[in-house]
């Protein structure tokens, strides 16, 4: 249904989308997440031709839509989209809001328009509202309307721009519940969101978006569990990661010390993991590679995961393994042997990154 190659769309100091290429089948129900100034909402304005691509081709059942040559009008008649800020016109009431696109967009007739639009504002549970002015609902109940005046041109394609965004959260759920039913229509959508588990529930694929293009693709249980990119990965899982190359055994560890200190202050990470990655690190770095290895190369990385809690340390290093399980540190053996405390060790990795093979040994702290 829609066809998307080589999307570039330049402001003047900033590129959101650099290359986005992409297929939209009829019937898909698409989540489009990612960080803040990742080109998703503007991916669905250049769609919709609300912006102007830079380059590259949209095309909506063959038809090149921003050529030049084709009318806009007609594809926007295929394609409704509902924004986070509603657009409603003050001036006019709920009915008139939703009548007045039918008649001068499509030709009904003020009859047909009032008779579509009474059935619809009956499905989103609010035909009670139909001579009420926007100003005098809430934002719920104004994103209702907005849905219901997009579904009143018979779209087959519904763009969706942070539908929620800007709703109080007792008002999200029945927003959510409206979009849900709209799913149920078979209608194709694009759903820009920060709400994951409702990206989760509602799509069959999910775009994750990031460095001007749509980073990672997949089935919401591949994005949501299994996300193969590391940015998914931080994304999805809320990481906040520091890292560290360490190329010489006189690497001075206390600055990292203070700044890991400073990290799990930050996060509200408690003193007692704290101290046992810090352990770990030294006992790792210190007491083994730094012997095993006269030019030590090795990437320290630590993760932790808001969502699941978890604080981890990755070590990767080239060269001779040893099994941290061998430490004489009476204490470093301890954690080792605690519940809380994931070993995953002499895992071989061949990485584009390393010139060649290297082991990874990777420790994940839960709370207690």
């Amino acid at each position: 249904m829609i066809e998307i190659k080589h999307l570039r769309k330049e402001f003047e100091d900033t590129t959101p989308l650099k290359d986005v290429n992409a297929v939209i089948n009829s019937g898909d129900i698409i989540a489009v997440i990612g960080p803040s100034g990742t080109g998703k909402s503007t991916l669905l304005r250049c769609i919709n031709m609300l912006e102007t691509p830079t380059s590259g081709q949209i095309i909506v059942d063959g038809q090149v839509i921003n050529d030049g040559k084709c009318d806009l009008n007609e594809v926007r008649k295929k394609m409704g989209m509902v924004f986070q800020s509603f657009n409603l016109f003050g001036h006019l009431t709920v009915i008139e809001n939703i009548m007045n696109p039918q008649i001068t967009l499509l030709g009904r007739s003020r009859q047909e328009a009032y008779d579509k639009a009474m059935d619809l504002l009956s499905k989103v549970g609010l035909s009670s509202k139909a001579l009420a002015y926007p100003d005098e609902l809430s934002g719920g109940q104004q994103q209702r309307i907005a849905i219901a005046r997009t579904l009143a041109m018979d779209p087959e394609i519904i763009l969706f721009d942070e539908p929620t965004s800007a709703l109080d959260p007792s008002m999200i759920g029945e927003v959510q519940s409206i979009i849900r039913m709209i799913a149920k229509t078979g209608r194709t959508m694009m759903i820009v969101t920060h709400e994951m588990d409702f990206a989760r529930k509602i799509s069959n694929r999910v775009w994750y978006m990031d460095e001007g293009g749509i980073y990672e693709e997949g089935t919401p249980k591949q994005i949501f569990e299994e996300p193969r990119q590391y940015n998914t990965k931080k994304f999805i899982q809320r990481l906040s990661t520091l890292s560290y190359r360490i190329e010489s055994d006189e690497f001075d560890f206390e600055p990292v010390i203070d700044e890991l200190q400073e990290y799990a202050e930050k996060l509200l990470i408690e003193n007692e993991r704290t101290s046992k990655l810090q352990l770990a690190l030294e006992e790792i770095c210190v007491n083994n590679l730094f012997e095993l290895h006269s030019n030590p190369n090795i990437f320290v990385q630590i993760d932790y995961s808001e969502k699941s809690d978890v604080l981890s340390l990755e070590l990767k290093y080239a060269g001779e393994h040893f099994d941290p399980r061998d430490s004489d540190n009476e204490l470093f053996n301890t954690i080792l042997a605690e519940p809380t405390t994931t070993l995953v060790d002499e895992e071989i990795i061949n990485s584009p990154k390393w010139y060649n093979n290297h082991t990874k040994i990777s420790f994940r702290w839960e709370d207690q």
